[in-house]
């Protein structure tokens, strides 16, 4: 069922849309963490579950109305409206910042999702040998993704279904970037092309991957947390920490490429402030990752205000 919200309470699901795409911008940072840590990721899931055929025929026997509750509009509306005016404004200056002052930007989103590791896992209401393992994979795992080789670009329309299935599902999880794996597939350069190329055979065709990725992960997600809540929680907890390699602020570049007009880091490794090379910008560092940091419980009690 739909919550009723006052306009204020919309609002803010709007300015969280806007962190989500804030945070997709980022290449290794996820807006399913930001959803999580900012109390709206269930519900997130549960709605885009709710998205199936059947909607056909409740709009038709019942009316619009009918429909959009069933299928929590109001709140999906307000969440990717900030979305989508994130990506088109902020997006500019986060790009900005990636490019010109990346030890800052990624300093920041270090401390907001380390402090998203202590969020998520308090949520996990009984620890035992099933929910250490749970995480512990999930951060081997999440970190053993952030060290692969890209591959080589691919055209396949299959294989890019399937890139496409496979980004909007690491999108939705916490700590896992779609845009990364887009690279490690060897899909980014393809659909980047194909975008400012406007081929909307590919378009359509990574859509239509997307689409389906999302219908079903969602069902498999909301599966998970209904039935095995605090082993979800773990594993959750655990691509978090495993992600957290991927955004250490100091890194040593190994190699690059160009896509477009992009630079992509194919392969780089982390290094402490002392052997960075460049400006390490310590004393900024740290106070952006405690502002990070710091935010993440200004979120929590934003989102748990009645």
């Amino acid at each position: 069922m739909t919550k009723k919200r006052t306009p204020i309470q919309y609002a803010f699901i709007t300015l969280k849309g806007i962190a989500m795409g804030a945070a997709d911008v980022v290449p290794g940072v996820s807006g399913g963490t930001i959803a999580f840590i900012s109390g709206i990721y269930e519900e997130l899931i549960g709605s885009i579950n709710n998205i199936r055929p059947s909607l056909l025929k409740t709009l038709k026997n019942d009316g619009f109305k009918a429909f959009w509750q069933q299928v929590n509009g109001g709140f999906l509306a307000a969440l990717f409206l900030g979305i989508f005016i994130s990506l088109f404004s902020l997006a500019t200056i986060v790009s900005w910042l990636l490019e010109n002052e990346p030890v800052l930007l990624w300093s920041f989103f270090f401390g907001l999702v380390s402090a998203s590791v202590f969020f998520v896992g308090k949520e996990i209401k009984k620890w035992n040998i099933a929910t250490i393992l749970a995480l512990v994979f999930g951060a081997v795992l999440a970190f053993y993704i952030t060290t692969l080789p890209p591959n080589e670009n691919v055209n396949s329309l299959p294989f890019l279904f399937l890139s496409g299935a496979l980004a909007v599902c690491a999108m939705i999880l916490p700590g896992i970037s779609g845009a990364f794996i887009l690279v490690l597939l060897g899909s980014y350069k393809t659909i980047l092309d194909a975008v400012h190329e406007r081929d909307f055979k590919i378009v359509l065709t990574v859509g239509l991957g997307a689409i389906f990725g999302l219908l079903s992960f969602a069902k498999l997600l909301k599966w998970m947390f209904a039935n095995y809540k605090n082993l979800t929680l773990a594993l959750l907890t655990g691509f978090i920490v495993g992600s957290l390699n991927k955004i250490w602020p100091w890194k040593q570049v190994l190699e690059t490429k160009t896509f477009g007009d992009k630079i992509i880091t194919i392969k780089d490794t982390s290094v402490s402030p002392v052997n960075f090379d460049g400006d390490p910008q310590i004393m900024f560092a740290v106070l952006l990752a405690i502002l990070g940091f710091s935010l993440i419980f200004i979120m929590e009690k934003a989102a748990n205000k009645k």
